[in-house]
């Protein structure tokens, strides 16, 4: 394959830009760049629940370190691929590469790569584990190459290190909200500690997750603040209808964690199911009390913190306890029901 003489960021255009702001994560932002840069961190996946905001974070870190990556700064999305082995002709794709004779698209991708210092950000890997394999085989052929991924779960690979992230700070997300309100009603959003102090409880109520609150705030064309929080004591009712150009699974929270959920074997399921009837966290021992002798209480509480669909809880290190984010307990709870267990 002939090697142009572009740059493979001029080659596979410019990063995406969303059309909404991006609002706070300046230290989430500053922490991944600094681990990026990091002589011994080549591969770095961005883990958290869906809906959570790891791909524009992963935009906005991109964008900072456009300058530090001479080659460029390649950003894949693999949402809409579904078969493993397509990963290397996704990526082939985004490189403008093409392929000749007997040359497969992983053989182009490893040749074009492998003398130049590029960071490549591949977009939604939960569904794609397998690719794995083909990704490290990639880091060793390529030693200019660092990967920055997102994904619901940690791609189990050698050399990876896990940013884990986390919900918006208070601050952050009660701006988020009044920008995305500002936007459907036209107007600025309530003023005042009153309205401060409902805007934060829609908030805590919703985790603090992006896109629950932005979801949320579409609903503000039609219900004041006031109004919104008393509707959110099940949330899963009220987070739709989402931009129609936005993914399907980000149209809907339960869309969104019905994603994470139907990447689990039906075993796993029942156990999260399970597991959804706690409210305010649970220990080990509690949840083996709910499993019963079906499953191992702790390889389930590990495999769904891995999945992002259990979060450790801040404590006792030798008396530890495991929660799960309210709408997503709430997915769980309502799987349960409907599964007549």
């Amino acid at each position: 394959m002939e090697r142009s003489s572009l740059s493979l960021a001029e080659l596979a255009g410019s990063l995406p830009r969303p059309l909404s702001g991006f609002v706070g994560r300046a230290a989430e932002i500053a922490t991944v760049s600094t681990l990026l840069m990091a002589p011994d961190v080549r591969l770095l996946t961005i883990a958290g629940p869906g809906g959570i905001g790891k791909t524009r974070l992963a935009l906005e870190v991109a964008s900072t370190l456009r300058d530090a990556f001479p080659d460029g700064v390649i950003f894949v999305s693999l949402a809409s691929t579904n078969d493993p082995e397509r990963v290397p002709v996704v990526i082939a794709q985004a490189l403008a590469l093409d392929p000749r004779g007997d040359q497969t698209a992983a053989d182009a991708v490893r040749a074009v790569l492998a003398d130049r210092h590029v960071l490549l950000v591949l977009d939604n890997l939960e569904h794609l584990l397998p690719a794995g394999m083909f990704l490290a085989g990639l880091l060793g052929a390529c030693h200019g190459l660092t990967i920055l991924a997102t994904s619901r779960t940690r791609l189990d690979l050698s050399g990876e290190h896990v940013y884990t992230l986390g919900p918006l700070a208070v601050g952050d997300a009660r701006t988020l909200f009044r920008r995305r309100a500002q936007a459907q009603r036209g107007e600025r959003a309530d003023a005042g500690q009153d309205a401060e102090i409902t805007i934060d409880a829609i908030c805590t109520r919703l985790d603090r997750m992006p896109l629950a609150i932005e979801l949320a705030a579409a609903r503000t064309a039609t219900l004041a603040p006031q109004a919104l929080l008393s509707y959110l004591d099940r949330p899963l009712a009220m987070l739709r209808n989402g931009p129609r150009d936005a993914p399907l699974r980000h149209q809907t929270m339960r869309d969104t964690i019905a994603w994470s959920y139907a990447l689990l074997d039906e075993e796993q399921k029942a156990g999260f199911r399970r597991l959804a009837v706690f409210v305010g966290g649970f220990t080990l021992k509690g949840a083996q009390a709910v499993l019963g002798d079906d499953q191992d209480a702790f390889e389930l509480v590990d495999f769904l913190v891995a999945r992002s669909l259990v979060v450790p809880m801040a404590g006792d290190l030798s008396r530890p306890r495991f929660t799960m984010l309210e709408s997503i307990r709430q997915f769980g709870v309502d799987e349960l029901a409907a599964s007549g267990e």
